[in-house]
């Protein structure tokens, strides 16, 4: 279940924030992190919550990004995320919900919808990771603050992520 991800660094000590759904400390603030003042989901450096961890050894710090409702949990990998890569990473994020899915229905697709809109000019893409919360590549094609809608078997979800130019 582990998958390689992305995005920006973080730093602890004063000034760090608590999450939405209370990660204790080690966060940066989006505008920090390279966001605009309206990019509001922090990246937090602390350990993992426990639901979150399978996978991964010890304390787990790696950087990641609660949804605003705590529903689920991107772990980032490679710092930080981009819309050209010039040195061979990707852009992989590694999607974890706080409760298994199960759809009800058996015909229903049970792929992690992203609907994914830039702040301030309303460009809209959808990317979807097969088979639900897991890992995957996430490409946008533009530079900025990026609101997230995420849908799944069971669950949804919102955050913000900043995608740099290179």
């Amino acid at each position: 279940m582990l998958g390689a991800v992305i995005l920006v660094a973080g730093c602890t000590g004063p000034g760090a924030q608590t999450s939405p759904v209370g990660a204790p400390t080690g966060t940066v603030p989006a505008a920090r992190a390279g966001g605009g003042a309206g990019c509001g989901s922090p990246i937090a450096t602390d350990a993992l919550p426990d639901w979150a961890d399978a996978g991964f050894r010890g304390d787990a710090r790696v950087p990641h990004v609660f949804g605003a409702g705590g529903e689920i949990v991107a772990v980032l990998f490679g710092n930080p995320l981009r819309v050209t890569r010039t040195d061979g990473s990707t852009n992989k994020i590694l999607w974890v919900a706080r409760t298994e899915s199960t759809p009800e229905d058996a015909t229903a697709s049970t792929d992690l919808t992203i609907t994914a809109t830039l702040d301030g000019v309303g460009t809209r893409v959808i990317r979807q990771v097969a088979g639900g919360p897991g890992p995957s590549t996430v490409d946008l094609p533009q530079a900025g603050c990026w609101h997230l809608d995420l849908r799944w078997s069971g669950g949804q979800d919102t955050m913000d992520l900043v995608y740099g130019e290179r």
